[in-house]
């Protein structure tokens, strides 16, 4: 067991944990934040990403040990209410069906948002491809995204 000092979501966190814990059950075991969800442990589905230094990374695959000095943010760090662009048009868009998916969706939406404001059909897809939606909402995920550009 080691001791790290994690920044998510603007604050500092003390954790003792292994230091090959990956951060997916630091921040939903040891802080708390449960909104990352645990898909398929190997980084394939997606539904573990988060954001760090503001690049989409799969949490379930990256070990807290190499986090020191970084800047991670969860989907409850996007907005303080739910009120962040994406998550309204997610609404709006009627994206959600099972739901188990989407905050990392979001996620990987919102890294993309901020690269690229405008993005077409195929950079949407390009960059949500490695998020599986097993309800399959990949079309209202793409007019969500572009919902969020018209604000």
């Amino acid at each position: 067991m080691a001791n790290f000092t994690l920044q998510v979501n603007g604050e500092q966190h003390q954790v003792t944990v292994s230091a090959d814990t990956p951060l997916l059950w630091v921040l939903r075991d040891t802080i708390g934040l449960v909104g990352t969800k645990y898909g398929c442990g190997i980084a394939q589905c997606g539904a573990c990403t988060v954001h760090i230094d503001g690049n989409p990374v799969r949490s379930c695959s990256m070990p807290v040990s190499s986090l020191k000095g970084k800047t991670i943010t969860t989907i409850e760090g996007l907005s303080n209410n739910g009120d962040h662009p994406l998550q309204l048009a997610w609404q709006e868009a009627d994206v959600p069906q099972c739901g188990y998916c989407q905050a990392g969706q979001i996620m990987s939406a919102a890294a993309l948002l901020k690269e690229n404001p405008n993005p077409s059909d195929e950079d949407i897809d390009i960059a949500m491809r490695g998020n599986i939606c097993r309800c399959g909402t990949y079309n209202r995920i793409r007019k969500a995204i572009h919902l969020a550009v018209k604000g």
